[in-house]
């Protein structure tokens, strides 16, 4: 009876350690998860990350991962149509996938542009493969506003904004605000989207959805629209559907420059014995190397080196407008090539006659050059009658929550909400 008793005691302990090792197993059973990336399960292979030295070629990656130049040529030649294996750069990172025998032979080789694309080519196979591949990415809706103390790139630096955003909202206001004039006391709101992956690593900025740019105590607004689904192409509009941008730049520099000489037909030059001799450009001073664009799209009727105008481009924009772009360091365009406004044509420099870094800017209208900032430039083609009354339904809750924006100095920026997940 004793030995009945003592037997129905351990039952249930015996019953107790069981569940508990049965839970134990599901909950490892659970945790476990295979890391599945760029579409691989990674325990199936031998995963290698690396960067690409300077001097290495896909070549020698290839082959210092056990893969033999004839198998390494015919994945050149298989692949050339979608991604040229000889342009892989320097300082771009990549990864191997290799068996995991004792040959450890790479299979797959994933070559990374960026944070989000890379381009994958798989010869494990007899089959091989090159494939174009993208990282989810989250984006996100966030707001920033700021007084300007000192310069636009200052302040926006002071919030913790990277520059591409600056040259976002620089490109934006281009026409209709010269931010070497900006006053203290002026202030800005935005609306942009930031793209995340995994939500935590930034991956750069998306749009500027609207922005407000408060200068000499009036609002500048700026709208992102699709007023042409032909073309396919947004614009900024501000609050009167009227198109900010305008058939040409105020300047052939974006940032940091200043005008050094202005249109002068009666200028004394020191290079000419201080005689008078018109000056029949405007001279835009900045570093050496600064880049300088192009002031309208056009075709590029010279780029080559002459005289005093030391190294140059020449833009034909249509039968009425050229542009001319002086003493440049070196050129970044070719004769015939099609350019796009705000294309980088080349880089300042002190080629020629010069006292010191800068571009002559020189404008033509019909043949004859004239003073680019007092002509009255051709603006851009408006909006549509019939598209207004949509834009004007669409900017509502847009322009009501700049509005609505309290401008701070100490505010660097907020999240408001996650827009879309790609």
């Amino acid at each position: 009876m004793k030995n009945i008793f003592l037997l129905l005691l351990l039952v249930p302990l015996f019953s107790s350690c069981k569940e508990e090792v049965t839970t134990n197993a599901n909950k490892a059973i659970a945790i476990y998860k295979p890391e599945i990336r760029f579409g691989y399960n990674l325990d199936d292979y031998k995963v290698i990350h690396d960067t690409i030295r300077s001097g290495e070629s896909f070549g020698i990656i290839l082959d210092r991962h056990h893969v033999f130049y004839p198998k390494i040529n015919k994945i050149a030649a298989t692949v050339k149509e979608t991604f040229d294996v000889r342009r892989v750069r320097a300082g771009k990172p990549y990864t191997i996938l290799a068996s995991k025998d004792s040959t450890e032979k790479a299979q797959v080789f994933i070559y990374k542009h960026d944070k989000i694309n890379a381009t994958i080519l798989d010869f494990k196979d007899s089959i091989i493969t090159a494939k174009a591949y993208k990282k989810p990415i989250t984006v996100v809706e966030k707001v920033a506003t700021g007084v300007v103390n000192s310069n636009f790139t200052f302040s926006m630096d002071s919030l913790g904004l990277r520059p591409n955003l600056t040259y976002k909202v620089a490109d934006i206001y281009a026409w209709t605000l010269d931010f070497l004039r900006l006053q203290k006391g002026d202030y800005f709101k935005l609306v942009y989207e930031e793209k995340f992956i995994d939500d935590t690593i930034s991956a750069g900025y998306g749009v500027v959805k609207s922005a407000v740019f408060n200068h000499k105590g009036k609002d500048l607004y700026a709208f992102r629209f699709l007023a042409d689904s032909t073309l396919n192409i947004h614009e900024y509009y501000d609050e009167n559907a009227k198109m900010l941008r305008s058939q040409f730049l105020k300047a052939p520099i974006k940032f940091q420059y200043r005008i050094s000489s202005r249109y002068n037909l009666r200028r004394r030059i020191p290079f000419y014995g201080n005689r008078v001799k018109p000056h029949k450009g405007t001279d835009f001073a900045a570093k050496v190397g600064t880049p300088i664009i192009a002031t309208a799209s056009g075709t590029v009727t010279a780029s080559t080196r002459r005289g005093g105008n030391g190294k140059y481009v020449k833009i034909k924009h249509n039968n009425t407008y050229s542009t001319q772009y002086l003493h440049m360091r070196r050129q970044a365009v070719k004769k015939g090539q099609y350019v796009k406004q705000g294309d980088v044509i080349g880089y300042v420099g002190m080629t020629g006659n010069t006292g010191g870094p800068h571009v002559c800017y020189r404008f033509w209208k019909n043949g004859r050059q004239v003073d680019p900032l007092k002509e009255k430039l051709p603006a851009a083609k408006p909006m549509k009658k019939n598209i207004k009354p949509t834009f004007f339904e669409y900017i509502k809750p847009l322009k009501y929550q700049l509005d609505n924006l309290v401008t701070d100095t100490k505010q660097s920026e907020s999240n408001t909400e996650i827009i879309a997940q790609n």
